[in-house]
């Protein structure tokens, strides 16, 4: 999912992103206000302040709210304010600034902070995209080849914009041979469904919307380019060094909501749906495009040394992408970046 105070997106610029990191840095340096645009405190890890976790509308993400409502949190004992994000790139500023102390983001958005001199730390893998991050087109367009000089919109420099630029690669096409329009993504949802550009990228819930549009249908999407859309659960450098229990307790109150999700399918459904602004249906219909990652699995992709099962060399080849295609000035240092440590001890305590 991916909401706090909207960050003015747009321009023609790749390297926007990079400047507004740059400002919120700054900005976090001479004591700047939050980002959040509502949030809610549970738990109590006694003596610290509430750890304040971004999350935004992404199905992989909602269990956090899931895992607020039933409790969770309260029951491991840890302090957590959650803040919801309507504007993902938001969640991103806000975390690049020190407004919050963990954020729910992908892979490719982690890299272009980190490059960009963002102190950060993956502490837990949350799910892959397969399906629900795409570019919808309308109904004249039938290949990746007739997007030349046809209008695109997306939120400029993350995810969505990472996976056009994937598929235009596909067929020799840059980001200069189409219109593009930086929009942020509901705005970019609303705009093609109204038929003001020719195709967007979006990812879910507001593939939805834009499929509202008659005629209209997924050109391609993340499970065209499996295992290239990690999503994470990524902290301040910080939080960890500081605060490494309460971010044990996080990696533990994940995984304590999954085996809610799997035991109580359909009350947790109901729950998840509530928080997308979602029937149980719609939220359903989303579920086979988000492959949440057991512990097992998420270890194996910290562990994994090929690509694009494993997240350190998926990072290098996606570090590459990021400089080649302008969304980032330098490769990010991975060396600290992927911290393995608080699944692999969850797991010890499971006996796996």
């Amino acid at each position: 999912m991916r909401e706090a105070d909207p960050v003015p997106v747009g321009g023609p610029s790749r390297r926007w992103r990079s400047l507004a990191l740059a400002v919120v840095l700054l900005v976090a340096a001479c004591g700047g206000g939050s980002g959040g645009d509502r949030g809610t405190a549970s738990g109590g890890s006694e003596g610290a302040r509430p750890i304040r976790l971004g999350y935004s509308a992404w199905p992989g993400w909602y269990p956090w709210a899931l895992a607020e409502e039933v409790g969770i949190f309260d029951d491991l004992g840890v302090d957590v304010e959650l803040v919801f994000f309507s504007d993902y790139l938001s969640s991103l500023d806000a975390l690049a600034a020190g407004q919050i102390d963990a954020n729910s983001q992908t892979l490719s958005d982690t890299l272009v902070s980190v490059s960009a001199g963002s102190e950060q730390r993956a502490v837990l893998v949350n799910d892959n995209s397969a399906g629900n991050d795409a570019i919808i087109v309308d109904e004249s367009v039938r290949s990746i080849e007739d997007l030349a000089g046809r209008t695109v919109a997306a939120e400029i420099g993350v995810v969505d914009h990472f996976l056009l630029l994937q598929g235009l690669r596909t067929v020799g096409l840059t980001e200069d041979d189409i219109d593009f329009r930086g929009l942020p993504t509901d705005a970019a949802a609303a705009a093609f469904a109204s038929g003001e550009v020719d195709a967007v990228g979006v990812f879910a819930p507001f593939t939805l919307q834009a499929l509202e549009r008659p005629g209209s249908h997924v050109l391609f999407d993340s499970s065209d380019f499996p295992g290239t859309i990690p999503d994470l659960l990524v902290t301040t450098a910080a939080l960890v060094e500081d605060r490494a229990g309460d971010v044990q307790k996080l990696v533990d109150a994940w995984y304590a909501t999954l085996e809610r999700m799997e035991t109580e399918p359909e009350a947790s459904r109901e729950i998840l749906a509530d928080a997308a602004e979602l029937t149980p249906e719609e939220y359903r219909s989303l579920e086979e495009g988000t492959r949440l990652f057991s512990a097992e699995e998420a270890l194996a992709a910290f562990r994994g040394e090929t690509a694009p099962t494993g997240l350190r060399p998926m990072a290098e080849q996606i570090n590459e992408f990021l400089v080649s295609s302008g969304l980032a000035q330098q490769p990010a240092p991975l060396d600290e970046l992927f911290i393995d440590s608080f699944t692999a001890d969850y797991l010890q305590r499971q006996g796996g």
